[in-house]
């Protein structure tokens, strides 16, 4: 991707209205993204109105006006309107607050409106941004953009991390990736894409198998493991420069997960002759042992504040998933309806784990809250195998993989389980994917 800081941010001007300003946040009162029975806001997005009028510049308005539209409606808290159905062209009305006649938009249903304004001259474009509530008739927050036409997608992106933050107090995942496992060369190499599937590009180019991606809490570093010298090692590489390690210990090395806000992180290494969870440095280097039972004991997961962790173990005779707290050294089980838990991935807020279980002969993906203990199956026996959940950065959406279509593809939904919908299809299968924090440069 364009490098947005230098291409766009130095370039940007933006402007608030005093309003919008004081608001701030809208009072978190639109979306309420804990409750599980969230209506869908009705938003119209009508095509951005082109200042001069040229071919490029209408094509670029109405490039601009879709982008925002699918990538609104990806957060499943939108109902985006139909555009034919509008009794309002602000291309001749106006797109400013003082210009919109509100009762055309909420006579279509409209609870939301986004106007938008452009103008493009040779390769460079400026870009007016509203969001207006019609009910209340005011804008609840606007920008204004210059930048090189070719960060179009980022500042649509952009935008539309403000509109969330506007409505639930929370940033989203537009400037997030997800790393994932496919098999398009013949080998399994690791990917990486967009939060909403686009831009795929392949990370590893090992020739080999390559597994578990795992992203560094600041989003720099990217650990995995790797069969490339013919065994499973752990890998620590930096995303943009460089430079890394090997953790070449007797034994394997897999499933790493970085420790939120240290360069630590845990894996399971088998040198010692069982397979046990191991606190790394991000030089590879074994600062303790976190792990001692009978049973092998894989796949660490964090909690948000670092204090706790999730695994899954053998000890009880069947793979389990298990939680142990630092300081303490207290072991809990979590799990104990079904046979075969595995994968858990800890929620950004805390209060949830997700898995893969074991139902009538398949995997499923469940959640399990933290003080009830009560698991939730988000995905259903009928749609094949569905494995390897990980939580989006704000929390709303759980990234999996699903055998439902014959292969292995990357689906995501929301947090829980409405909204099932394939991420991107690439040549090969698709496995382990990894939402990586929000916030990353390009």
């Amino acid at each position: 991707m364009t490098k947005f800081s230098v291409v766009a941010i130095s370039m940007l001007i933006f402007w608030m209205t005093a309003g919008a300003a004081a608001a701030g946040p809208a009072e978190f009162s639109y979306i309420e993204i804990s409750n599980p029975f969230l209506r869908k806001i009705p938003i119209a997005i009508p095509l951005f109105k082109s200042t001069t009028q040229s071919p490029q510049e209408i094509q670029t308005a109405r490039e601009c006006a879709d982008m925002l539209s699918e990538s609104l409606e990806f957060t499943g808290y939108f109902k985006i309107l139909d555009r034919a159905a509008f009794l309002e062209d602000p291309q001749k009305t106006g797109i400013v607050a003082s210009a919109i006649k509100y009762r055309n938009w909420t006579a279509v249903g409209a609870e939301l409106l986004v106007t938008g304004g452009i103008f493009v001259k040779d390769d460079f474009m400026e870009i007016e941004l509203r969001l207006l509530d019609t009910f209340k008739e005011k804008l609840i927050y606007g920008k204004k953009y210059k930048a090189s036409l070719k960060a179009q997608r980022q500042i649509i992106l952009r935008f539309c991390d403000e509109v969330i933050f506007m409505l639930t107090g929370n940033r989203g995942i537009f400037e997030s990736k997800i790393a994932f496992v496919s098999t398009g060369t013949g080998n399994k190499e690791i990917y990486i894409c967009d939060f909403d599937g686009h831009n795929p590009q392949q990370y590893t180019h090992d020739k080999s198998i390559s597994l578990f991606p795992a992203w560094s809490s600041d989003g720099q570093w990217m650990a995995y493991t790797s069969y490339s010298r013919g065994k499973p090692d752990i890998f620590i590489h930096h995303l943009h420069e460089r430079r890394g390690v090997i953790v070449n210990k007797k034994g394997l090395g897999i499933a790493p997960s970085w420790m939120p806000g240290k360069f630590q992180l845990a894996a399971t290494l088998s040198y010692s002759g069982d397979q046990e969870i191991y606190l790394l440095t991000g030089d590879g280097k074994i600062i303790k042992r976190l792990t001692n039972s009978r049973g092998i004991d894989v796949e660490p997961n964090w909690s948000p504040d670092g204090k706790r962790f999730a695994f899954t173990s053998k000890r009880s005779g069947t793979p389990q998933i298990y939680i142990k707290e630092i300081d303490t050294n207290r072991v809990e089980r979590l799990t104990y309806e079904g046979r075969y838990n595995t994968q858990p991935c800890w929620s950004p807020k805390g209060d949830r784990i997700a898995y893969s279980g074991m139902n009538n002969g398949q995997n499923q993906i469940f959640t399990i809250d933290l003080d009830r203990k009560s698991p939730v199956q988000l995905t259903t026996d009928d749609q094949g195998d569905n494995e390897a959940p990980s939580w989006s950065p704000d929390g709303s959406l759980i990234v999996f993989s699903t055998t439902r279509e014959g292969p292995s593809r990357i689906y995501v939904m929301t947090a829980y389980g409405t909204d099932q919908r394939r991420l991107l299809a690439l040549p090969g299968e698709q496995t382990t994917p990894r939402w990586s924090p929000s916030g990353l440069s390009n």
